[in-house]
């Protein structure tokens, strides 16, 4: 296998590992107002990409494809994001047919994915039904056999959980990013009080046309997503998409230990993304919920039992006690001490 590389300005390289590890995907989603007047998100969970996009566009290996779309200004950019998606991301797209992991197919896939999100923008600019002052953020996760590419423009995040542990498969574009920061003053932006320009709160997102500089000028706010790569392993759990009324209020850790605690509990990524958005709003989150969980693996390992140590699991530890000590510790673990 060759190395799989980002040639993003995510900038970290990522091996291919001889491994078999064939991801089982299964997902759930849910969306809420929260205390919002209005619902602004958008979001899209295919865990077929071939049999949804066939027979214009086929996979030779399990292929799936989601997407958060969190609108601002109104709902229009978002919702026509959701509309268009396959259309802007594969049917209207010189999406690449083949499927080896290797250096040029992983170039011709990223450069197919950003050129989406960019003729995303201008698609927007172009139809008089869409506010010009609308806009949206977008995250779209991509699987193609063991990769999972992540692209992301705005404050949506992607959490990968490994072995328990968060793995953030994004950043948050927002003026407070120092990496962001120096490139909006660098196109002649600036930041007041937290805000692009003293009025929008994220540095990346679609359409928002009446705050951006002519195509083709160095603006402040652009639509070019920065994109992770990664391979999946059996360590590889599954994956958190979420809209900002989530991490607002939360870790990209307690999200991912909430889930866990949840697949553990009843297996059931639907019911996992329902509790990960009702824990948001119990940490008073003032936005807009949308949550996809996505689950690499056929059932989490470990179920209720496995958390918490039982009697003979703790004796077990205790090899090199006597026999007659071994005897009172487990009358003293029966007892009702």
């Amino acid at each position: 296998m060759q190395e799989l590389k980002r040639f993003s300005n995510a900038g970290d390289s990522v091996s291919v590992e001889p491994l078999q590890f064939v991801p089982s995907i299964r997902s759930g989603s849910f969306a809420d107002i929260g205390p919002r007047r209005y619902m602004e998100d958008e979001h899209i969970r295919i865990d077929d990409l071939s049999a949804h996009l066939a027979p214009v566009l086929m996979f030779s290996e399990l292929s799936a494809f989601y997407g958060v779309f969190d609108g601002h200004g109104g709902s229009d950019a978002a919702a026509y994001m959701k509309k268009h998606a396959m259309k802007l991301f594969f049917e209207d797209a010189e999406f690449p047919q083949a499927s080896q992991e290797d250096k040029m197919f992983a170039e011709s896939v990223e450069d197919s994915v950003r050129k989406a999100f960019l003729r995303a923008d201008l698609a927007l600019a172009d139809d008089s039904l869409i506010n010009r002052s609308s806009g949206t953020t977008a995250l779209t996760a991509l699987i193609l056999g063991r990769q999972l590419l992540v692209a992301n423009a705005g404050d949506c995040r992607a959490v990968l959980c490994r072995k328990g542990v968060a793995v953030e498969m994004s950043k948050d574009h927002r003026p407070t990013y120092d990496a962001e920061r120096q490139r909006v003053i660098e196109s002649g932006g600036y930041i007041e009080d937290g805000y692009l320009n003293g009025v929008l709160s994220v540095t990346r997102a679609l359409c928002d046309w009446d705050m951006k500089l002519p195509q083709g000028s160095a603006s402040p706010l652009i639509a070019e997503p920065e994109i992770r790569w990664t391979t999946l392993t059996e360590d590889d759990e599954f994956l958190i998409i979420g809209c900002d009324g989530i991490w607002d209020v939360m870790t990209s850790q307690h999200a991912v230990s909430t889930v866990r605690k949840g697949l553990r509990r009843h297996d059931d990524p639907e019911r996992c993304a329902r509790e990960l958005a009702m824990e948001a709003k119990r940490l008073e989150t003032f936005d807009n919920l949308t949550v996809i969980v996505v689950c690499f693996v056929s059932e989490l390992s470990g179920g209720p039992a496995s958390l918490e140590p039982t009697s003979n699991s703790r004796l077990r530890c205790c090899k090199s006690l006597s026999p007659e000590a071994l005897s009172k510790l487990r009358r003293w673990l029966d007892s009702d001490h």
